[in-house]
């Protein structure tokens, strides 16, 4: 980044904070700012079209939080998603989370002086060759966000639409090679996901692993039938068939 103005996109909800961070920024030499945002729906869209190197992303906003919207650039498809620092007028998140995986934490009302020191930050990042591994952005949010361990919903991005997938919603969850095929009434969603990843992050009082390629919500689950010696196939309520293993029979069984 030696010599290069750093391009900067701001994303909050109010407008205030948008422009205390722009007049801040303006004192910042080598800066350019490319985009603000009001929601994390525009900030997806928008990094995607302006390819900034910094951005300032507020966490509590409605729709799509900070974290999400972490979550949906580290599954761009670009080679590199840019910097994040995370700002915010409440502390009583995971400090530590902040500091080892984004750039910086601001509180509000952010001060000059700090916002600079974060920016600097962030440049001191962006020039690290080999860059720095992007966490996995639903693991911050688990560890900023303890009181609530499991996903409500999935978000999948496919190109620049941003599904939000309901978990209560969904009738099972299929692994795709490197992928999930995520299935609901409506249809399948592919996201580039582990399964065991996204079986951690689910309420194991509703979703049971059935099968080292299947993840069922119990509640879809109409009947088993043996389909063969120590073979069972779970039979959903819209008539999808399942293979149901051995251990993901005996799981069933506790589970239900």
């Amino acid at each position: 980044m030696a010599g290069q103005s750093l391009r900067v996109m701001v994303v909050d909800d109010e407008a205030p904070a948008r422009q205390l961070l722009r007049e801040h920024l303006a004192g910042c030499p080598g800066v350019e700012l490319v985009s603000e945002c009001r929601n994390g729906f525009e900030a997806v869209k928008a990094v995607a079209t302006e390819r900034p190197d910094l951005v300032l992303l507020d966490v509590q906003m409605p729709k799509l939080d900070g974290f999400e919207v972490l979550e949906l650039l580290v599954d761009s498809p670009e080679a590199r998603p840019p910097a994040v620092v995370f700002v915010t007028a409440f502390d009583e998140y995971a400090l530590k989370a902040f500091e080892v995986n984004a750039c910086d934490y601001l509180l509000k009302p952010v001060t000059a002086e700090r916002l600079a020191e974060a920016v600097e930050r962030a440049r001191r990042r962006l020039a690290e060759v080999p860059p720095r591994a992007v966490p996995e952005a639903e693991a911050l949010a688990r560890e900023a966000k303890p009181e609530s361990p499991y996903l409500d919903r999935v978000l999948v991005r496919a190109g620049e639409k941003i599904h939000v997938v309901l978990c209560h919603r969904l009738d099972y969850v299929e692994a795709a090679g490197d992928a999930l095929l995520l299935v609901t009434a409506e249809g399948k969603l592919k996201k580039a996901q582990r399964l065991s990843h996204l079986e951690a992050r689910l309420d194991p009082g509703r979703f049971v692993r059935i099968h080292r390629s299947y993840l069922l919500n119990v509640d879809r689950l109409a009947r088993l039938e043996l389909y063969a010696k120590d073979s069972r196939v779970a039979i959903l309520r819209d008539g999808s068939r399942l293979p149901v293993s051995r251990a993901g029979y005996a799981r069933l069984r506790e589970l239900l």
